[in-house]
């Protein structure tokens, strides 16, 4: 479904990969502690249908996010679930590692929890638990696990000198969810302006982005036949002030009844850092 998408983007992410192979540009360590904090609405034809928060920490040598969102309400048939995950990795030889990856959701599938364990970055173990997967699904094969990352990690874009530069968008987001393997493969689009309520106000990154199912889904389901090789999708980064990465500020998928937009109404790094960063997520709203 449209919404499980949403969710593995952003979630499961929420936005939501690529430690391994998609981030080899190179992250740079960030000097002090950054503590990052990101809200997003979703919204349907103009009708708000969900939310998504996401929150960063990043110290010296490691990194720790977490992220919950739920989308429901009158598109319900196409926006439904909610879920949230938690990575904890590490930053080696300038890229982004994931060490383990932890979500819990509830979706169209059912209610289960999975936690990754990465070895080296690549290659996943999965410990699943809850409603088993559909039986109509395409099954993951340990071959297609190799170079992936979870959906929090692979969406933190990293910069050099040009954050904005046409480059960064010229990458293939290998991803996998605990339960379901897919590719955003990004190219270059524009760079537009997005002012926030809370936080971020200026340029952002542009990315066409063309989802590729590859494993773990239904291949009749809306998700394939609706937004799978379509060209239409886009995907829009800012950068994290004095993390030297990027993260989605907004997403914009044309369906069969409208657009959703997925939009950030705050970003922003925070001038207080945990001394025990756990990343609740927050719920004010």
């Amino acid at each position: 479904m449209i919404a499980r998408f949403v969710l593995d983007c952003l979630t499961r992410s929420v936005l939501p990969a690529l430690a391994a192979a998609a981030l080899s540009a190179g992250v740079a360590r960030a000097a002090q502690p950054v503590n990052f904090e990101a809200h997003f609405t979703i919204t349907m034809t103009h009708v708000r249908v969900g939310e998504l928060t996401w929150a960063i920490y990043f110290d010296e040598g490691s990194y720790l996010t977490s992220a919950s969102g739920k989308a429901s309400g009158v598109f319900s048939v196409l926006v439904n679930g909610e879920g949230t995950v938690t990575t904890h990795g590490s930053v080696a030889d300038q890229r982004l590692v994931p060490d383990t990856s932890r979500a819990s959701v509830s979706d169209d599938d059912g209610a289960y929890e999975v936690k990754m364990t990465f070895e080296k970055g690549a290659l996943p173990h999965v410990s699943d638990h809850g409603a088993p997967p559909p039986k109509d699904v395409v099954v993951v094969t340990e071959d297609l696990l190799h170079d992936v990352s979870d959906p929090l990690s692979a969406m933190l874009i990293p910069y050099a000198d040009d954050a904005f530069a046409k480059a960064n968008c010229d990458r293939t987001l290998r991803i996998f969810d605990g339960r379901r393997r897919y590719n955003l493969a990004l190219s270059y689009k524009r760079v537009d302006t997005i002012k926030m309520k809370r936080g971020y106000a200026g340029k952002a990154l542009v990315c066409n982005v063309v989802l590729r199912p590859i494993a773990g889904y239904k291949v009749g389901s809306l998700l394939v036949r609706y937004l799978a090789g379509k060209d239409d999708l886009e995907m829009w980064f800012a950068p994290i002030a004095g993390a030297g990465v990027m993260a989605p500020v907004r997403a914009l998928m044309p369906t069969m009844v409208g657009t959703m937009d997925i939009r950030a109404d705050e970003f922003a790094t925070l001038d207080t850092h945990p001394a025990h960063p756990t990343l609740p997520v927050r719920s004010k709203h």
